[in-house]
């Protein structure tokens, strides 16, 4: 059976057993079917405040599979080929047990059975970085069981391409101390087509610059971690480290062409070569009965060497060779005390961060190296903030309020300092147990990546370059949110104002020849966003549905980008008998703009999966597919200083894939530290 004729099978499948759940008046989750008993409940999510918490065990998400299966079924939530967002939000946050995430493999590792409920902060405090939109909180189930515990999660997919992976734990616990080992590896291969063309008046002329692509990524990579715990009353620490290679051979065939030229053939070759290491240490006491005391370290290392040769085999066009070379290293520290004051809770803190980053381009065409030329990029930044926040319940009120000062010194071609204030304040009102709401303000400072403060250029063809902006300024946002729940809906509203974020454009590049620079620039913005959320439980069947619009202000050289975005979300779990378990996502958007990109729309995307636990649900095996209808896509298109970029892109998100996974006395992980700076990781 093809993958297109199995994907219409799951879904006709899926639509026969929601309407077959549906037709069936004396089904219940409490009562008997086909004499089976089915006790499971469906996830309950409510509002605590600012937060929406689910609790998962009991619940029809407890074996699902992975977390980022059960994250792809709670409201405000999506996953999107591993990658976990949060609807509204840009920068997020994952924490498990109090730690951040490390990579979107720990989800992949986390067993849906071993969690116990799941946090989404939509308006995070000065505990953590001040660019934080949301945080995403697991809480794992204490299962601390002796001896040795084994967990494999294997996955087969086939996309237009095949990718396989596999991820294996070992646990061993003997008293106090927890020691544990953990690997895997994953072969990744993903195939993207598209179509750029750029038009624009060039000396007086209507010029056009187009091109095609056809890209491949295989990709393999592999993990290694290893560490240690050590747990007895209210005394905790630990440690771990982990290896993380990875190597890629990307190809791009494609063409280019100039107005009404015949298009030349080309083609990218690029090969990756990366590795990292990591070092993460904890210390977290309580004593006195009132004072916790926590305090983290980390140290990363990271090297990356590329090579690209973009060639054109049937044209007297020389090739473009060059070469870069990257090292990266992070040093972080945080420390901070938690007690009780003044009937509430009070903590304050300190986090100190080190990073240095290196990038050495050679550009080996002495053409083209006249205006994309080597260049040898160093910067340092030292960073030190001090924060503290107190909340407290006065009956039917919650009051939570903190502020941040980050002192920042960044040594580049450009030497910048910093002092930055960002102040919070939330508060809520609870009307009943059916009724809620909540109010916070906050302000922020955010940073760019290092990646666009660069002042290297990327030869992308004859007439495209791209690069980074290293004038770029720290963006300054001021962020009013409400945050409401009556009965079974939540509505979440925004409004930021941002001075100098960053968006990308395109403009002229002085050169000989007609240079066209992708690049960002700093911009001022508003926006205003608007949710609603319904989630109910009806028999078996579990439907989350999300609707929103997004709405920016935003102008540039008389253009302004202010067409909305509508969006929806309707999410699907049936519970069957005999252990079996259904999901249905439908997803669509309607086109327009978020910053200078004016996005394409999308009706209806479709994700399925069918799946059953063996073996007194030690053993999980569940048939996935994903854009079931083939209509995902990433087009878009761009009008900035004159040029206009149209975009068209095909995504391999159609697909198929055979998840299996096997556990041996499985247990959660204890490691109980933090990131002492996610947000300087990020920004690598």
């Amino acid at each position: 059976m093809n993958v297109k004729k199995l994907c219409i099978f799951l879904a006709a499948f899926t639509a026969i057993v929601c309407h077959a759940q549906t037709a069936n008046e004396t089904d219940s989750l409490s009562l008997n079917l086909q004499e089976i008993v089915v006790m499971a409940r469906q996830p309950a999510t409510k509002l605590e405040g600012s937060t929406l918490v689910t609790t998962i065990p009991g619940s029809n998400l407890q074996n699902l599979g992975n977390a980022l299966d059960v994250l792809a079924q709670l409201p405000m939530i999506k996953v999107d080929n591993g990658a976990v967002s949060i609807i509204g939000r840009q920068n997020i946050e994952i924490y498990i047990d109090g730690r951040p995430m490390r990579d979107n493999q720990e989800l992949q590792h986390l067993l849906s059975n071993n969690i116990k409920k799941i946090e989404l902060q939509m308006a995070p405090g000065a505990m953590y970085e001040s660019t934080t939109d949301a945080v995403l909180k697991i809480t794992t189930r204490h299962n601390f069981m002796q001896g040795l515990s084994l967990s494999d999660q294997f996955e087969a997919k086939r996309n237009r391409k095949w990718s396989i992976m596999d991820l294996l734990d070992l646990n061993y616990r003997s008293g106090h101390v927890d020691i544990f080992v953990s690997g895997s590896i994953n072969h990744s291969n993903s195939l993207i087509k598209g179509r750029t063309l750029n038009t624009l008046d060039y000396e007086g002329k209507k010029t056009s610059v187009g091109g095609s692509q056809h890209n491949s990524y295989p990709t393999n990579a592999g993990t290694v971690k290893t560490g240690f715990n050590y747990s007895k009353d209210k005394l905790s620490f630990g440690g771990y480290y982990r290896f993380n290679p990875e190597q890629a051979d990307v190809r791009n065939t494609g063409t280019e062409w100039l107005n009404s030229e015949s298009p030349i053939d080309r083609r990218i070759d690029k090969n990756i070569k990366a590795h990292s290491h990591r070092v993460s240490a904890y210390y977290d006491d309580t004593f006195a009965d009132r004072y916790r005391l926590h305090f983290d370290g980390d140290f990363r290392s990271s090297k990356s060497d590329n090579t690209t040769e973009t060639s054109y085999p049937d044209s007297s066009t020389p090739s473009v060779n060059s070469f870069d070379h990257k090292t990266s290293t992070l040093w972080a520290g945080k420390l901070y005390l938690n007690f009780p004051l003044c009937k509430g809770e009070f903590t304050v803190g300190t986090q100190e961060t080190y990073t240095r980053t290196r990038l050495d381009f050679h550009m080996l065409n002495e053409e083209i190296g006249n205006y994309i030329p080597s260049s040898l990029t160093l910067t340092r930044q030292n960073s030190t903030a001090i924060f503290a926040s107190w909340s407290r319940l006065f009956g039917r009120f919650s009051l939570s309020a903190g502020g941040r000062y980050e002192y920042t010194d960044y040594r580049s071609d450009i030497r910048r300092r910093d002092h930055n204030l960002t102040p919070d304040i939330s508060l809520g009102y609870s009307f009943n147990e059916q009724a809620e709401i909540s109010l916070s303000y906050k302000t922020t400072a955010v940073r760019p990546p290092y990646s666009q403060l660069t002042g290297a250029l990327n030869y992308v063809g004859r007439h495209e370059i791209e690069g980074g902006n290293p004038l770029l300024k720290d963006e300054r946002m001021h962020d009013a949110q409400v945050f409401g729940r009556w009965n079974d809906f939540i509505l979440q509203a925004d409004y930021i104002r941002s001075t100098d974020t960053y968006a990308f454009v395109k403009q002229l590049y002085p050169a000989p020849t007609l240079q066209l620079l992708m690049h960002p620039i700093n911009i001022d913005v508003s926006l205003f966003s608007l949710y609603i959320i319904w989630s109910k439980t009806v028999k078996a069947w579990n439907p989350n549905i999300t609707a929103g619009v997004y709405k920016q202000w935003l102008e540039i050289e008389g253009t302004r980008y202010n067409r909305p975005i509508f969006s929806y979300y309707f999410d699907n779990t049936i519970s069957l008998p005999h252990s079996w378990l259904i999901t249905a996502n439908i997803s669509g958007r309607s086109s327009g703009d978020m910053h200078t990109n004016r996005f394409g729309t999308i009706w209806m995307s479709m994700d399925a999966s069918i799946g059953r636990t063996f073996l007194n649900k030690a053993l999980t095996v569940k048939l996935s597919a994903t854009d079931i209808f083939n209509t995902a896509n990433n087009d878009w298109s761009m009008n900035t200083f004159g040029i206009y970029v149209d975009k068209r892109q095909s995504y391999d998100h159609r697909g198929v894939s055979l998840n299996i996974s096997y556990r041996f006395q499985p247990r959660k992980s204890s490691y109980k530290g933090e990131s002492a700076n996610e947000a300087e990781l990020r920004r690598m």
